[in-house]
């Protein structure tokens, strides 16, 4: 345990005596400050002052625009803060150590294999813990001060649910950018795998699904359960991505009026008239997402058991 602490220690504060971390943090509180700024401004004209559950709309309502696509504060930890920062801090976690002769100099030390690994994992999630607790605080601190709405109880349970979510969803990108990084020599192509596997699943939920409804419904013909039936089979192709996993449940977490339907991106509202909406309680938003968040655990173990068995079998010799 101490040798797991010596290199997480070292790890920290390689990361944050870094130049790149210095400029991700500067990033997290300028996106935060927009991010809060656009919600504010979007509730105070759009949301009633008294209406149930309005501070979560600080990380709900769309305030940042991506080419045609409008995204909120959770798409975009979703799409692009959290998996480029998982990514960010696996890529080259051993394979630069590797090619520099570090690695060799550091196992010649009194330092098993399984603690170089362990370290290095636990420091990448600390690390994102700390990016996605700030940004979220930054964005909670102005909603408060401007808004002058303080959270309920239930919706910061939500809020602490969702980051818990946030943070397992993390250590997935971060497990499979440091998979990459052991079995790959080169780090520039353990990134560049890692981001394309990124962009797969980033496209993968817009396109493919969206594709097979427009489709299977494009007939007159077609009728509301035949395009029920269809909407499941392309949310059940939907849910190959992580992303999407992700997805479902900070919509189901963060929106409790009707979050357990929400159909966007697939339907683009299509069904909506078919769909009697229904708040949820957060025990129900748990029982929810309980397959959601068991299936991204998962992904998360097993990238990181793939990382440990490999790197624990990988010759390593010294330079």
């Amino acid at each position: 345990m101490r040798s797991v602490l010596t290199v997480f220690r070292k790890e920290m504060s390689d990361n944050f005596g870094s130049i790149k971390f210095i400029i991700f943090l500067f990033l997290v509180f300028i996106s935060g400050i927009f991010l809060a700024y656009t919600a504010i401004t979007n509730i105070r004209d759009f949301i009633q002052p008294l209406e149930k559950h309005t501070f979560l709309y600080l990380f709900t309502i769309p305030g940042i625009k991506i080419l045609t696509l409008e995204i909120s504060f959770k798409e975009f930890l979703n799409f692009f803060f959290i998996p480029i920062f998982g990514i960010i801090f696996g890529f080259d976690a051993i394979n630069s150590e590797r090619n520099s002769g570090n690695l060799s100099r550091l196992l010649s030390q009194p330092i098993y294999r399984d603690n170089v690994i362990n370290g290095k994992f636990l420091a990448g999630i600390t690390t994102l813990i700390i990016l996605i607790a700030s940004i979220t605080l930054v964005i909670s601190g102005i909603g408060i001060r401007f808004l002058g709405i303080l959270p309920s109880t239930e919706e910061i349970l939500r809020i602490f649910s969702f980051l818990g979510t946030s943070i397992f969803y993390g250590a997935f990108w971060l497990g499979l950018s440091i998979f990459f990084s052991i079995i790959m020599n080169k780090v520039s192509a353990s990134i560049l795998t890692s981001i394309a596997i990124w962009f797969f699943f980033l496209i993968f939920i817009f396109v493919i699904p969206t594709i097979l409804f427009d489709t299977l419904t494009s007939g007159e013909s077609v009728s509301s359960a035949e395009q029920i039936r269809i909407y499941q089979t392309a949310l059940n192709v939907l849910r190959i991505s992580p992303i999407w996993l992700f997805y479902e449940a900070a919509n189901i977490l963060l929106v409790p009026t009707g979050s357990h339907l929400n159909l966007r991106p697939v339907t683009a509202g299509k069904l909506e008239n078919m769909i009697i909406t229904n708040p949820l309680s957060l025990s129900q938003s748990l029982v929810q997402i309980w397959p959601q968040l068991v299936t991204i655990i998962a992904l998360a173990i097993i990238c990181f058991a793939l990382s440990y068995l490999t790197f624990m079998r990988q010759e390593i010799r010294s330079t």
